[in-house]
This record gives C-alpha cells, sequence and structure tokens, in this order.
C-alpha cells in the first residue's frame, strides 16, 4: 500500500506497470470503521489516501513498485501532496512484511542521499506498517479512466507534474 497524496493520481503509473494486476483506490491508518470519502478528505478520520497495488512478484519486484512510488510523489513535502494538505494526503509507505520493510528503508535511504544533495531538505515520507484497508467508493475507482476531463483539469490545477518535473527531472 502506498500513500501518496490524491489517489486518483496515483492510479495510473501503477497501472502502467507490467506485472501490476490491479489497483484499489482507499483509505488507511485511521481510527473508524468503513470511512467516507467526505470524512476522510476533512482529515476526520485519521486515515490516507492511499492505493493498495496487486502485483505478480514473478513479473515486477517491489523495488520497481517503491521507484514508481518515489517518482510519482514529493518527498519533500512534510504537510501533505502538492495542492492537497493535510494528513489525510501525506506520502507514506506502508509495509506487508519485514521484507517489504527492510526494501522500503534502504529505498528511503537512496532517495533521502539524492534530495540531501540537490535540494539539501529532509525526505518526509514515512515507512509504517500496514493497517486494515478500506476501499474508496466506487465513483473513485479508475477515475483517470472514467472522468479524463476533470481528472487532467485536476491534475494541473494542482500543479502535480510541474513539482515532479522540478523534483525529477535531474535524473
Amino acid at each position: 500500500m502506498f500513500a501518496g497524496g490524491c489517489f486518483w493520481c496515483m492510479e495510473p503509473p501503477f497501472d502502467a506497470v507490467p506485472g501490476v494486476i490491479n489497483t484499489v483506490s482507499g483509505y488507511t491508518g485511521g481510527r473508524t470503521e468503513n470511512p467516507l470519502y467526505k470524512d476522510v478528505s476533512n482529515g476526520k478520520t485519521g486515515h490516507l489516501e492511499a492505493l493498495q497495488v496487486t502485483y505478480d512478484a514473478s513479473k515486477v519486484s517491489y523495488e520497481k513498485l517503491l521507484d514508481v512510488f518515489w517518482h510519482n510523489i514529493d518527498p519533500l513535502n512534510d504537510n501533505g501532496q502538492f495542492c492537497d494538505q493535510g494528513e489525510q494526503y501525506k506520502s507514506v509507505i506502508f509495509y506487508q512484511d519485514e521484507a517489504q520493510k527492510q526494501l522500503a528503508e534502504q529505498s528511503k535511504r537512496s532517495i533521502a542521499n539524492y534530495f540531501g544533495k540537490l535540494f539539501e531538505q529532509q525526505v518526509a515520507t514515512s515507512i509504517r506498517p500496514a493497517q486494515k484497508f478500506f476501499p474508496a467508493e466506487q465513483y473513485h475507482q479508475d477515475y483517470y479512466l472514467n472522468n479524463p476531463k476533470t481528472y487532467h483539469f485536476y491534475r494541473f490545477t494542482c500543479g502535480r507534474d510541474r513539482r515532479l518535473k522540478q523534483l525529477w527531472d535531474k535524473d
């Protein structure tokens, strides 16, 4: 599970990865059962918008998924992602087991080294044990496919791609 701000914007990069079987937008990390978008988005539940990624490990590695995650977030933002601010939009890697935890920590160290040299800032993304995941309401699933105009307008006005270009075009 990965939290990278708006879950609508996290689905497309993971869906494009060969070996990813399914992505589900939803909520995790909070204190209530069966949270609803209206409550999560205003910070009432403690949940984060997140993406649950099901993948075939014989076709794609967890390391590759971590790379996709990092290149689609702003790891330096400690209060959300892009135009979405607040705890519910922070970036978090939720690991399922000790192996994922080790790989996530290793990738974070690498990212921290990269950004420390370029921007002299700390990586704000946290790594936490996975908690119960609640799928978001159906209209949020595959939003970018079902509502392309609205999705692209949101993504553009939120400044996501501009910021990602600033961060990652140095690769």
